[in-house]
């Protein structure tokens, strides 16, 4: 039986009142509490009490590539002492978010294995460039405890959409039934589709290995990340190849991507009968 969505609630309280400060983040039927806490902010807030629990937590801060954003993941018990390290020791982030029990039974071994597997996520995902120089292993639990933090963790996960963190998400492996697209220009094959993000392309789309001078920033940044990260393979002469599916931020930037020059991905991307991405949106604009 496939999984079907429900529908939850989710609540975020800005602390000081403005969207750019520290928020609270709370799901409905949760023991769970998130903290937005931005850099500057840090020094102000972090003697209130929620610093004082052990918590798991992500820093942020941005690349070369704003699809690539720099990320470190760690666990603290209490989170006040570790954070006060890395503002002090850390330049590349931005704003820290962690995430806590409001009835503090989180204890040091859930928050660990919290983090082994939020690093397990970012690895597989390759969204993001990993800050940490030492991944944890995970810490023994029984088997009810287990259940219980994967339980927490998959709360934590629906939570991270809502704050702008993408950098644990995969294309759905069996996503809701969706247009394919087809993009067919300078000898390359790619299919995708549009998703709630961007656009996914699928794996085994093959790219132009050779690139315009005037091909898009981001886009090129992205070709070098995503060959870090072992995404863009070699191939065959004069193209390179996608290891898996990825989600790009448009659909001009998935075309730009793989053609190695500039263009607009609503007129390249069309369906098999040859209507573009385009006249698809439009015709849903109409309907």
């Amino acid at each position: 039986m496939e999984n079907i969505r429900r529908s939850f609630s989710i609540r975020i309280f800005l602390a000081d009142g403005t969207p750019s400060g520290l928020k609270f983040v709370e799901k409905s039927n949760w023991i769970g509490q998130g903290v937005v806490c931005p850099r500057p902010r840090f020094s102000s807030v972090k003697e209130r009490k929620e610093f004082d629990r052990a918590a798991v937590y992500i820093l942020l801060g941005a690349s070369d590539n704003p699809d690539i954003p720099l990320a470190y993941i760690g666990e603290a018990d209490p989170i006040r002492a570790r954070l006060e390290d890395h503002h002090s020791k850390k330049d590349f982030w931005t704003v820290a978010y962690f995430f806590t029990s409001k009835d503090a039974n989180l204890n040091k071994a859930h928050i660990q294995y919290l983090e082994h597997k939020l690093l397990l996520l970012a690895q597989d995902a390759k969204r993001c460039k990993l800050e940490n120089k030492n991944f944890s292993t995970a810490p023994s639990l029984s088997e009810a405890e287990q259940s219980d933090i994967d339980a927490f963790l998959e709360e934590i996960l629906l939570c991270f959409p809502v704050l702008g963190i993408t950098i644990f998400e995969k294309p759905e492996q069996k996503p809701i039934q969706r247009q394919t697209l087809i993009l067919t220009n300078k000898g390359i094959i790619a299919e995708g589709y549009e998703s709630e993000n961007g656009f996914v392309v699928k794996q085994g789309a093959t790219v132009v290995e050779k690139m315009v001078a005037s091909m898009n920033p981001q886009a090129l940044h992205l070709r070098i990340d995503l060959i870090d990260n072992g995404i863009l393979k070699e191939h065959t002469d004069g193209y390179q190849i996608l290891s898996q599916d990825y989600e790009f931020s448009s659909p001009s930037l998935a075309a730009t991507f793989l053609l190695g020059a500039n263009i607009n991905g609503r007129d390249c991307w069309k369906t098999p009968s040859g209507t573009t991405l385009k006249q698809l949106q439009e015709k849903s604009e109409d309907s």
